[in-house]
């Protein structure tokens, strides 16, 4: 069969410190993530992802099966998916061993969208900070506890 050229993913990204939105769902989609305990894990190893991967992490949104967040290549020093397995692997050991659950915490997949403009930034954002209100959790985004940012805004 023949292969859609226009389909396949770019091999190589062609903007200084590209900025990316990642969703990563729980495994089986489970609720377990919006929770103090998780909350703080999750944030304790974003934290770390400058330092030790070369990514910056910015807003993002914890909900109840999945995570919302961004991030931003600053020094080209680990490729994304290394980054996100690397977090997913110390999250999950950490968090399956606070709560008492057996490994695997998240889907082995995790989705990527590359922000183009600043525009796009916000609309992904706006979409973000919403996700609590649009679910029935908070009638304001401010009120949601399992949200923030790491590097920047």
């Amino acid at each position: 069969m023949k292969e859609n050229k226009h389909l396949t993913r770019l091999s190589y990204v062609w903007t200084s410190n590209p900025c990316y939105f990642i969703t990563v769902c729980a495994n089986h989609r489970s609720i377990l993530l919006a929770s103090v305990n998780v909350h703080e894990i999750l944030r304790k190893h974003w934290a770390k992802s400058l330092h030790l991967y070369g990514w910056s992490i910015g807003s993002y949104v914890i909900m109840p099966d999945h995570v919302h967040f961004f991030c931003t290549d600053a020094d080209s020093k680990t490729k994304l998916s290394k980054m996100i397995g690397s977090w997913k692997e110390w999250t999950s050991k950490e968090v399956c061993k606070k709560l008492g659950i057996r490994p695997p915490l998240w889907q082995r997949e995790f989705f990527d969208h590359l922000l183009r403009t600043e525009e796009s930034y916000a609309e992904k954002w706006n979409y973000v900070k919403e996700n609590p209100v649009r679910k029935g959790f908070v009638k304001d985004a401010s009120e949601w506890a399992f949200s923030g940012y790491i590097d920047y805004v």
